[in-house]
């Protein structure tokens, strides 16, 4: 007799009306929110279907960056990182809802090892001195990064000085993310690569597609990619961006400080250096 039951199953037990109330408010709020669009799973596919929208770089005519030419931040990667691009990184809690959908500042940004060119990578060279757009980009003239705008927010690349309570998350260097406004914070410049010939090349036009070194005017550190710090993204694994000068022992910066401003083909199909399938290897 011990073993009998003393109920049936469907015997309804404890708080059982409220367990069900509980139960169908949920279900209800759940219905609610996906006739709204407020799932996290449908603002992650909102947000993917925006950001990645294909964009059409500039072409260079002649061989030289432009102000208002629409370009990439790409980096060729080295020992232990892939080549990456400059990337928006936004997850669902960068998205604005007034006046209209879109990334609003401040937001993080990561070198992502997508190369197509789109909403995401898509990076505008804006004119702080008054140059008018359509004129030479030169070297050590000063510039800023603007995304493109519409739902990337028109949003400026920024760094300042690292403090305690701001800097890179994972490498704890200068922070580098995207502000809503235009300041000597958001003011960069072109060096070339090759410490050697700085001199000879201070004034003249920068050239598209070919290695530099992009330094920030506040603090003078330059751009950099960590391949050796890794962040997770809503787009995957990702590389961590700051602002910090890699010197090696002959006190040239490294190739984690490398960037070319990418423009397109002549077609406009894709990246004029990087229009060759990239290798599905990863290091991860």
């Amino acid at each position: 007799m011990a073993h009998v039951k003393t109920y049936r199953t469907n015997v309804r037990i404890g708080n059982w009306n409220e367990d069900l109330s509980l139960e169908e408010e949920a279900k209800k709020e759940y219905l609610e929110k996906k006739e709204r669009g407020e799932l996290t799973a449908q603002k992650v596919d909102f947000l993917k279907l925006n950001i990645l929208r294909p964009v059409k770089l500039s072409v260079t005519n002649d061989g030289g960056l432009h102000f208002g030419d629409i370009i990439m931040l790409v980096n060729e990667g080295g020992e232990n990182r892939e080549c990456s691009a400059v990337s928006i990184n936004a997850d669902v809690n960068s998205l604005s809802k007034a006046p209209s959908p879109g990334v609003q500042a401040p937001c993080g940004i990561s070198a992502g090892r997508g190369l197509q060119p789109c909403t995401r990578t898509a990076f505008t060279i804006t004119s702080v001195d008054g140059s008018p757009e359509g004129s030479a980009l030169l070297y050590e003239q000063s510039f800023a990064l603007k995304t493109t705008s519409g739902f990337a927010g028109g949003l400026f690349l920024a760094s300042e000085l690292r403090s305690f309570q701001k800097c890179a998350k994972k490498s704890r260097l200068q922070e580098v993310n995207l502000v809503d406004s235009d300041s000597f914070l958001s003011w960069w410049k072109i060096v070339h690569f090759d410490p050697q010939e700085r001199l000879e090349n201070e004034g003249l036009p920068v050239p598209a597609n070919q290695k530099v070194l992009i330094k920030h005017c506040k603090t003078n550190q330059a751009l950099a990619v960590l391949g050796d710090q890794v962040l997770w993204t809503t787009y995957g694994k990702e590389y961590e961006v700051t602002a910090h000068t890699f010197l090696d022992s002959h006190k040239a910066e490294q190739d984690t400080n490398h960037w070319m401003l990418c423009t397109s083909d002549p077609a406009g199909d894709s990246l004029l250096l990087f229009n060759r399938p990239v290798s599905a290897t990863s290091l991860f």
